[in-house]
């Protein structure tokens, strides 16, 4: 992949994390988003010099750091359930999306296994952003809010929700940094690695063609900042 877009798309994560609270500025927030339109444009016009499939997996990968980094920013201005449902949803869209784009040079019944796999992954993503936003309201570690009253509730309540939104915005960036990676790395030759993240664990899934991309795959995973252990299923084909 194209260094260059590799280097905007650290920007446009690294401009959604200007703020390391969660607030309802609508200012910056607006800022944030132009930050990452403006990424995304520069990061798409990078992907220029490539074609076919690589040129549409390189696009898509960029909208999948757009949508991530709008999600960060939801997530640090914003922070209320229909926003943070909202943005993972667009984010699990994104990722479909590359998903579906990494599919389209393969053939038979590796491509439909490919896709099974990518709408699989989508219909689940989604599904994990309702959940969440159902589940966010009384849920934090080692704790019950349900137990509690009056105004240690709401405040409960409140930090389960900042927590799970931080948890799980986390892991979504991690899962965008390995896919970047591991499209970055040349001697990686297949498309059909799948990524998905829990708590810091990443776990890896798909098929390879030697045992050699399998220990690569699972090198460039574990040296992204933020991974704290990788968990691999992957098989030879």
């Amino acid at each position: 992949m194209n260094k260059l877009l590799l280097l905007v798309m650290s920007m446009a994560a690294s401009a959604s994390f200007a703020a390391s609270a969660p607030n309802n500025d609508s200012v910056a927030y607006k800022h944030a988003t132009q930050q990452a339109e403006a990424a995304y444009k520069t990061a798409k016009a990078a992907c220029d010099g490539q074609s076919g499939t690589a040129k549409d997996v390189c696009v898509e990968t960029a909208k999948v750091a757009r949508a991530s980094s709008e999600a960060q920013a939801a997530m640090q201005y914003r922070n209320d359930k229909k926003s943070m449902q909202k943005a993972q949803t667009e984010v699990a869209d994104a990722n479909y999306n590359l998903g579906k784009a990494r599919c389209a040079a393969m053939t038979g019944s590796d491509k439909s296994s490919c896709l099974d796999t990518a709408k699989a992954n989508h219909v689940a993503a989604v599904n994990d952003a309702k959940e969440g936003r159902r589940m966010a309201d009384t849920r934090q570690t080692g704790i019950d809010c349900s137990t509690m009253t009056g105004g240690d509730k709401l405040a409960c309540e409140s930090r389960s929700k900042s927590a799970q939104a931080r948890d799980s915005m986390a892991d979504t960036m991690i899962t965008t940094k390995v896919k970047t990676e591991l499209l970055a790395e040349p001697s990686l030759k297949s498309l059909d690695v799948n990524v998905e993240t829990t708590n810091g664990t990443v776990m890896l899934s798909g098929f390879v063609p030697s045992q050699a991309e399998v220990d690569k795959a699972v090198d460039v995973a574990r040296n992204v900042k933020g991974v704290n252990k990788v968990q691999s299923s992957l098989r030879i084909k």
